[in-house]
């Protein structure tokens, strides 16, 4: 691709400085006069039904000013779930973790004093913490009209895609492999916690939120709330990490400003780390049942999966599974059925249908290539997509290359082992690849430019920076789009009161949508410029632009990748390290390269720890989480991550800022798979559920 001036270059965050030296004001660090503080009191069992709540001794206590239940605050949070109403005190709770009750006092220590005296009776109803048992005859309904969750046409029936005819496929086929894989919840892990701060001032409300997207959060509160948009005023300038799903308004946005409104004052509410494991979301899990036919040179002919996933207790997000859209085959048929559980909710968590779906259909398709006695990387370039579910020609795809130059960097003849399990033990090598892709699609967002008579220009974004630098991000752009260094451009962001819509973090869309409307915004600029000449002293020119592209018709935009894993096994006690990494990655032109790469690590990374370790447990007979929290999830410290290398695949993309199309969430996509993939190639045994843990792997060895 032709080099930019700007875009291209890899140049540390424009906040950098005051992140690394704790000038940063998180909303946790946010403290207001008069400000009350809040805690949440939580169902202590799987599925009950409240016959009476009692909250006048925890009222009394001095220091308490406000407390919200079911019988005083009716409010739906509506980005709660998708198809039923989710309130933010429900009856029946329908898991451990469901909010009965909110308190607001002088201090958290008399607010969790207080939690300890409201009386809750309960009628402990049967529950349900496995998706089989879910959907068997008879099983009791956690929702009104039994435990299979409705598809897009409301209706009690699994969400099903066809191509073609998977019998002829699969008739047609010399050989069909068969198999099943699971996969566990998987939580989100941000390192800031859940925190809203909530204050009213006469009918205008102003909330402090760690959210992905002040905007949506915005319109979600004013819905729920039932108060007029403009009243409602969204804060995040800063926050640590989102990974999914915070590019709404969370339960404890609506909680902290219904307790601000009944007592008067502003109120901050910061769930507990345990919390934010049992009581907000993670990734869903999963039960897949694969047939694939496959012809002796290797030509697919058939793939077939059904489906059970994991929503958890409500239905927040589409709980469907991804993955088969990578390989090109003429008859497919997938059936996923979403069921709910009296477990923690499951929703967005990077790539949200991905890596556990590729763990399920690139383990199988590696299992072929043995068979077939083929290189796995050689069946791969044989059967990857051409066009998207075979029909659709693509805007652009790298995908072959990230393979070839991914394998490269890798050394993948050297490190791949043609016998699974031979050598010599009792640490055992092996290599794994796999592949994947990710829809970039074009959207609507906003953005203002205003230049001054001191030549100073200002870019008003909507957009947060949850990790992905993406306020460096929209200066980059805007700078490259007016011929200027970055310097020149002062980003204004993080305010609903001062900042234009923008799509929000979420769906790896903000650089394509957003950046595209800074583009727009800026040529305007230059247009007025133009005509009018620059501003002179207190002059300002200001222009704006909301974009709202038509879908691409006959074209479809992804980005690809190919990710590649070398692993030691230790057949004695199952452990796993991850010796070597290598991402390979489409994403058309790269605006930051260096925090690009930092995307693509931390995604591997993240990946890495889903295969081997993180999962959140549940007792079965007491339906109670065991493991909440970073040390009980095993969540991946520096002393479990290996590096990781970064190989760039830039398509001369046509659309998009530049040509840039999404980064964000393919990085984890393929990760899963490769990983296990080098486990089998490593030992000659296939582990086929999540995380593949040490017990897992001796149980496949003994």
């Amino acid at each position: 691709m032709t080099p930019l001036k700007t875009v291209g270059h890899g140049t540390h965050r424009i906040d950098a400085l005051q992140r690394v030296t704790g000038g940063a004001k998180y909303t946790g660090d946010i403290h207001l006069p008069g400000m009350l503080y809040a805690r949440v009191l939580r169902s202590p069992h799987p599925h009950a039904r409240i016959r009476k709540i009692d909250v006048s001794k925890a009222m009394a206590l001095p220091g308490v000013k406000a407390i919200l239940t079911s019988e005083n605050c009716d409010v739906t949070w509506g980005s709660g779930d998708q198809l039923n109403q989710r309130r933010l005190f429900n009856n029946p709770v329908r898991f451990a973790g469901d909010p009965v009750a909110s308190i607001a006092a002088i201090d958290r220590h008399v607010a969790e004093d207080a939690m300890h005296l409201i009386d809750v009776d309960y009628e402990v109803l049967p529950f349900l913490t496995d998706v089989e048992e879910a959907m068997k005859p008879g099983a009791v309904a956690i929702h009104e009209g039994g435990n299979l969750s409705l598809n897009n046409q409301r209706q009690p029936q699994p969400q099903v895609y066809k191509r073609g005819n998977v019998a002829d496929g699969l008739k047609a086929a010399d050989r069909v492999f068969e198999d099943n894989f699971t996969s566990a919840h998987h939580n989100n892990a941000q390192l800031e916690m859940r925190v809203s701060i909530a204050e009213w001032k006469g009918d205008k409300l102003t909330v402090h939120a760690a959210t992905q997207g002040i905007a949506n959060c915005r319109t979600d509160i004013a819905r729920d709330l039932k108060i007029p948009v403009d009243n409602v005023r969204v804060i995040s300038e800063y926050m640590g990490g989102g990974f999914g799903n915070k590019n709404q308004c969370q339960d404890s946005d609506l909680m902290a400003a219904m307790l601000s409104k009944q007592s008067g004052a502003p109120v901050k509410l910061e769930f507990t780390r345990k919390e934010d494991f049992v009581a907000v979301h993670g990734r869903w899990s999963s039960r897949q049942s694969y047939k694939v036919g496959v012809k002796n040179d290797g030509t697919l002919t058939a793939i077939q999966l059904t489906a059970l996933t994991g929503a958890g207790a409500y239905r927040k997000s589409s709980c469907d599974l991804s993955g088969t859209e990578i390989y090109q085959v003429p008859n497919l048929e997938t059936t996923v059925s979403p069921v709910y559980t009296n477990t923690a909710v499951a929703a967005n968590y990077r790539a949200p249908a991905y890596p556990q779906g590729v763990f399920g259909i690139e383990s199988l398709m590696d299992d072929v290539a043995y068979a077939l006695k083929m290189d796995p990387m050689e069946f791969r370039l044989k059967n990857m997509t051409r066009k998207f579910r075979d029909q659709t020609a693509y805007t652009s795809i790298g995908l072959e290359e990230c393979i070839r130059k991914g394998a490269a960097t890798f050394d993948w003849k050297k490190r791949w082992n043609p016998t699974p399990g031979s050598g010599a033990g009792p640490v055992k090598r092996g290599a794994g690849m796999a592949m994947g892709m990710f829809g970039s699609g074009l959207g609507r967002s906003s953005a203002v430019v205003r230049l001054d008579g001191q030549g100073q220009y200002y870019l008003h974004v909507g957009v947060t920076d949850c990790g992905t630098a993406a306020k460096t991000t929209m200066g980059l752009i805007a700078a490259e789009e007016l011929g200027i260094p970055l310097e020149k451009v002062k980003v204004v962001w993080g305010d609903t009161d001062t900042c234009p819509y923008s799509v929000g973090e979420s769906g790896s869309r903000t650089t394509v949508q957003t950046g595209m409307a800074v583009i727009e915004a800026v040529r305007d600029l230059k247009k007025q410029i133009a005509e009018k000449g620059a501003p002179k002293g207190n002059e300002v020119l200001t222009a704006m632009a909301t974009t709202n592209p038509q879908q691409l018709q006959g074209e479809s935009r992804n980005s690809f990748a190919a990710h590649f894993a070398e692993v030691e096994v230790n057949i004695e006690t199952g452990h796993v390290i991850v010796t070597k990494f290598v991402s390979a990655h489409d994403s058309g032109r790269v605006v930051n390269p260096l925090t690009a790469q930092s995307q693509v690590q931390g995604g591997a990374i993240q990946g890495i720890g889903m295969a081997l370790h993180e999962e959140l447990l549940y007792d079965k007979r007491s339906g109670l989480p065991l493991n909440a929290g970073y040390y009980g999830a095993r969540i991946m410290t520096h002393l479990d991550a290996p590096s990781v290398d970064v190989v760039w695949v830039e398509t001369d993309e046509p659309y998009g800022p530049f040509g840039a199309k999404t980064l964000g969430e393919p990085t984890i996509i393929p990760t899963v798979a490769a990983v296990a993939n080098a486990i089998y190639n490593a030992i000659g045994r296939r582990v086929k559920s999540l995380p593949i843990t040490r017990d897992k792997i001796l149980g496949v060895l003994a």
